[in-house]
């Protein structure tokens, strides 16, 4: 038999090594990467409405972390729509929205709320 093994051989070899250092590599890993769910984020959006339900364009959303006190704000579009995004599953929000010195009502997300999407109608009374 010729002293020189072909690549072939040499991998047939190696195969039971290969298989065996696959079925361990998860096993060095920590338990939390093994078993870690994907991080769900919840998105806020809706429209900011006068008394007449018409769309206020211009209007200023804001979005408070009841966490961090960090507050997010939002410039509604031509129809009062307005959208925030990438938001933690973990933490209480507050949305209102202020149009030429009026402001709406205060809505509360909580973080015990499973949902994933919330939508909002934030009304202004703009009547003088």
């Amino acid at each position: 038999m010729n002293s020189h093994s072909s690549p072939v051989s040499r991998l047939v070899r190696l195969l039971p090594l290969f298989c065996c250092l696959a079925m361990l590599v998860p096993l060095a890993l920590p338990a939390p990467l093994l078993f870690a769910q994907p991080k769900a984020e919840r998105v806020v959006e809706g429209k900011v409405l006068d008394k007449s339900d018409a769309g206020l364009k211009g209007a200023t959303v804001f979005l408070k972390d009841s966490r961090t006190l960090a507050v997010k704000s939002y410039i509604a579009a031509a129809d009062g729509s307005f959208r925030f995004g990438q938001l933690a599953q973990n933490t209480d929000y507050q949305v209102w929205a202020e149009f030429s010195g009026k402001k709406s009502a205060v809505k509360n997300i909580s973080s015990f709320d499973s949902r994933a999407d919330f939508i909002l109608t934030l009304k202004i009374d703009t009547a003088k």
